[in-house]
């Protein structure tokens, strides 16, 4: 069971002073016509590196000892946690080795370098990447970065909900984008906290779903194969912590198709 509270979130919201951006809460006239009612978009690609990503892991890194830092860092992600760990493991004077699978996108690999990190590709899947970096880790000693199921990083993700809970108090339902769950259970943990009222609903691709059989069964269970357009949430299973607060404290977690997720980027 996650240990993170409201009072992790808002520590780590003092530790992200002047080092995570404040994003926006967008209006988005076209969503708000579908729904039937005011939708605004958390513009969470205005973050530092891109995404929320940068959040938990300067969370992460800032907290580890001298001693772990002199060893460095090692990390797997399709893209986006591979920038947020280069971006902390820079800001906190360590280096990152990064494991991202075969295909993942050229920017952002490029990106991940130019803020110092080294990246081996691997695999065919986030989880192929993960494997590498865990043993990485056991041959070096580098400190293993997580991208989703750790406490600082769920805590880390999770300043993102009280920053929506600020910007839009009349906020009725939060609707989080997911794949291992990071983000998913910080926001969740976070909005419940302070409004217990709003509704968190989760969203998977529907071909890389790893959470409703998960939570049918009680219990994290790995997909068999997946296969998505949305290379940054195509995660085969659920962390054990991340899936723990899902279970709890999410209202629901639906999925989309490839086609309507082909129609959203359209």
């Amino acid at each position: 069971m996650s240990q993170v509270g409201l009072a992790e979130i808002e520590a780590a919201r003092l530790l992200l002073e002047g080092i995570a951006v404040r994003t926006p809460m967008e209006e988005s006239r076209w969503l708000s016509a579908v729904a039937g009612g005011e939708v605004r978009i958390k513009a969470e690609n205005l973050q530092r590196t891109g995404s929320f990503k940068a959040r938990g892991a300067y969370v992460r890194l800032s907290r580890l000892s001298e001693a772990e830092r002199a060893r460095g860092v090692v990390a797997a992600s399709a893209g986006n946690h591979a920038q947020g760990v280069a971006l902390a493991a820079q800001l906190v004077g360590t280096r990152a080795t990064v494991f991202m699978p075969e295909g993942a996108p050229i920017p952002k690999e490029r990106a991940t370098r130019g803020y110092g990190a080294e990246v081996v590709f691997t695999g065919t899947y986030l989880e192929d990447a993960l494997v590498a970096a865990r043993e990485f880790s056991e041959r070096t000693g580098a400190v293993f970065i997580h991208p989703f199921d750790h406490e600082d990083v769920i805590a880390g993700q999770g300043t993102v909900g009280l920053e929506i809970l600020e910007q839009l108090p009349q906020a009725a339902s939060v609707v989080v984008p997911t794949g291992g769950g990071g983000l998913l259970a910080g926001v969740a943990l976070a909005v419940k906290s302070v409004r217990p009222d709003v509704r968190v609903v989760g969203v998977q691709a529907k071909d890389a779903a790893a959470y409703p059989g998960s939570l049918e069964a009680g219990r994290p269970t790995p997909l068999e194969q997946m296969r998505t357009m949305a290379d940054g949430i195509a995660v085969g299973r659920p962390g054990d912590l991340t899936f723990a607060a899902v279970r709890d404290h999410v209202d629901d977690v639906v999925t989309v198709s490839e086609d309507s997720l082909a129609r959203a980027v359209l």
